[in-house]
């Protein structure tokens, strides 16, 4: 069974601990046009090899499969995306396909750069939303955390995404301490102006050196405590199998969000599976096994045994990604080659 013929499993991708995931966060690139000093070195970084990166036949293929698994969204992700000189094609191929519940909604998460160019031909491909990094809205700053002397594209990135068809824009960024953690209200005032949902992200230990201190992790509790010294906020329910626990700003209708992998994990309600630019196959970010779908798919695999394939990695799923335990041990790739 191949292509479009893959038939559609009524029950979903159901793992051990009751959870249906219904979304697919797919790495283009591992590579990237800036040096965040929570991901990458500034230099020196082994990059794929052009060869073992997914074509876009590969992954319209494993859309398919995933998408008569119940699979209902699909996040495009890097590294860096727009550096994929296939991006284009491959939104205009996942959004084409349907799944039992209508067709896949295709969201990317990028650092802006470039995005004016690339905007228009996103909208007519298909792209619903979009996510847009940014740390720091001071230049000194942004250069000394990304090593590059990029912010006026990465704003200039927001200010095309405000005027685009994209929504809901986000815009992310990791906090800090002694870094950017004195921004938080800075920011959340600024994506109110681009007509943007703030969301703010804990450091996590997913950067190529294996440098994460938990001391310059800026928690859940201190981020609200900064929010709530300039606005009201009002914990929005139904949060589902989101990343983000969402706040009304001061009524409405503005609203922030904070991911907080850290200390208050959401693990019990992740819905996600991610497939890295080379093929792979993991159930968590944090997960530190991978199923191999590259060589199945250029092995000959049917769809069956595809959908098996996706089966397997969510059935090992854990229950937790395990960072309190004693044990943990940081994934070896870091969050540039895992996808975000």
């Amino acid at each position: 069974m191949t292509g479009s013929q893959t038939a559609a499993n009524p029950a979903g991708l159901v793992d051990g601990f009751g959870r249906v995931h219904r979304d697919l966060r797919i790495s283009l690139t591992d590579k990237c046009s800036l040096r965040c000093t929570y991901c990458m070195p500034e230099a020196g970084v082994p990059w794929l090899a052009k060869q073992s990166l997914l074509t876009p036949d590969e992954i319209e293929r494993l859309v398919r499969v995933a998408a008569g698994e119940g699979v209902e969204t699909v996040r495009l992700t890097g590294g860096e995306p727009l550096i994929s000189p296939n991006l284009i094609e491959i939104v205009r191929r996942v959004a084409a396909i349907e799944g039992p519940s209508g067709p896949i909604g295709v969201a990317m998460t990028t650092n802006g750069i470039r995005l004016p160019e690339f905007i228009p031909g996103l909208e007519e491909a298909g792209l619903n939303r979009l996510n847009i990094s940014i740390d720091t809205l001071d230049p000194d700053r942004f250069r000394e955390l990304t090593r590059r002397d990029r912010l006026i594209d990465v704003l200039a990135g927001i200010e095309a995404a405000r005027r685009s068809t994209l929504r809901p824009l986000k815009l992310n960024a990791v906090v800090m301490r002694g870094v950017n953690d004195d921004e938080i209200v800075d920011l959340v005032e600024f994506a109110i102006e681009h007509d943007a949902e703030m969301r703010f992200i804990e450091h996590m230990p997913l950067d190529i050196g294996h440098t994460w201190d938990r001391g310059e992790m800026v928690p859940r509790e201190e981020i609200l405590a900064a929010l709530r010294k300039r606005f009201r906020l009002e914990p929005l329910p139904d949060r589902g199998g989101a990343p983000a626990e969402l706040f009304e700003i001061d009524g409405g209708p503005a609203k922030v969000g904070v991911i907080a992998s850290v200390s208050a994990p959401f693990c019990g309600s992740c819905d996600r599976l991610r497939l890295t630019a080379d093929g792979q196959l993991r159930n968590c970010l944090f997960a530190r096994e991978e199923l191999d779908l590259r060589t199945a798919l250029r092995g000959g695999a049917s769809d069956e045994a595809i959908r098996d394939i996706f089966r397997a990695s969510v059935s090992s799923k854990r229950a937790g990604h395990g960072i309190d335990d004693p044990g943990f041990v940081q994934p070896e790739r870091g969050m540039n080659a895992i996808g975000g």
